[in-house]
């Protein structure tokens, strides 16, 4: 019996040997921390830096701990496992820290009464002077620059998905790898990787031209509405859902396909029934890539649509406003240049209803993909 008590006590000793205890891990991440705080406590404190001091501290510590007790090969797994999870959390800090500072930033002036539902007209930098000294509330809103945002997205959202939807069809259903098929590929490379102020010239130049020939050589700044914004928008989102859709396509099983084609169903109603509603979660996912792409825009919008101080319904004449140009006005050349407080305060809450669109977006793309995919039984 005391053989076999001995026996035992050996062969636990052996499994429970070269192993870590459960507080290793929080052991040194606390100390990693503790490290890292007390370095930028010394050298001046920056949030962001000391998380990725903290990070690749900590990253260190762990393999260093691991190859010691445990030998090399943990400690290298330990070395790949961690420097996933630190790249995650890296990844995480400037996100976090963005929307922090907008949040922080821009909650006061979401929250001043009128400033969804006013504009800029009549407001001078007798208004903000006022304002700064505290003798009155900051007047102003950013309704104009809403509207025109929401307006010229929406023109380049109907101008833009169905091309790219329609041409990104075509070329995973019927090209079949021909030499236009191949041409129009490499254009759409190209034309991901252009600057956004090329896209507003070629809007400008097109609309001037046309403007042109109808008005006798003479376009008189007509092509400057949100229209012309659209347009120049709309070729930013073209090849972002041209190439969404296309590797959405793609990715939907041929099977799919060649059991509908046996059941006698013609191509068009299967790509219609079959292939896109099985591929609506990535195109959902592209367009609303696209269009946020695009929403934060502010170069060609200020060569195709202008400036303007007033709400704008008609984007088929006049100058218009938009949340990017805006932020961009109110911070770049505020109302009153000797007291820039109330126009600053604008100018984060444009950013902070900017984010939220955004989001809203990428909200309703996962409701749409939700109600528009495949069912399934659930076994």
């Amino acid at each position: 019996m005391a053989t076999n008590v001995i026996e035992n006590g050996a062969r636990a000793n052996v499994l429970s040997s070269n192993t870590l205890p459960r507080w290793a891990s929080a052991a040194c991440i606390a100390g990693s921390a503790a490290a890292s705080g007390l370095i930028f406590a010394l050298a001046g404190w920056n949030t962001p830096l000391f998380a990725i001091l903290a990070a690749l501290l900590y990253l260190a510590a762990w393999t260093i701990l691991n190859a010691a007790v445990r030998g090399g090969r943990h400690g290298s797994n330990a070395f790949w496992a961690t420097l996933v999870w630190v790249a995650f959390f890296l990844a995480l800090v400037p996100l976090v820290s963005i929307i922090w500072t907008v949040v922080s930033n821009g909650v006061r002036g979401l929250t001043t009464f009128g400033f969804l539902g006013s504009d800029m007209t009549g407001i001078t930098g007798v208004q903000d002077q006022a304002a700064a000294a505290g003798q009155a509330g900051v007047l102003g809103g950013i309704q104009h620059a809403l509207v025109g945002s929401l307006l010229i997205t929406l023109v380049a959202t109907l101008i833009s998905v169905p091309i790219g939807l329609l041409t990104s069809i075509w070329l995973v259903e019927y090209s079949r790898g021909s030499w236009l098929a191949r041409l129009i590929t490499f254009l759409v490379d190209v034309m991901t990787g252009i600057p956004s102020i090329v896209a507003g010239l070629f809007a400008a130049g097109v609309l001037m031209t046309y403007f042109n020939l109808i008005g006798g050589g003479y376009s008189g700044g007509k092509q400057v509405m949100g229209f012309t914004a659209a347009i120049a928008l709309s070729v930013l989102m073209i090849p972002v859902v041209v190439r969404s859709t296309e590797e959405m396509l793609r990715v939907v099983p041929n099977e799919l396909r060649e059991a509908s084609y046996a059941l006698g169903v013609r191509k068009w109603r299967t790509i219609l029934r079959v292939v896109i509603p099985t591929a609506i979660s990535g195109i959902a996912s592209g367009v609303t890539l696209a269009i946020a792409r695009v929403a934060g825009e502010t170069a060609p919008i200020l060569l195709t649509a202008g400036m303007a101080t007033s709400t704008n319904w008609n984007v088929f004449k006049g100058w218009m406003m938009t949340l990017p140009v805006y932020i961009y006005q109110q911070l770049m050349r505020p109302t009153a240049p000797s007291a820039p407080d109330p126009s600053t305060q604008r100018a984060w809450g444009a950013a902070l209803v900017l984010i939220l669109i955004v989001m809203g977006l990428n909200l309703i793309a996962r409701a749409i993909a939700a109600a528009f995919a495949p069912k399934t039984s659930g076994r």
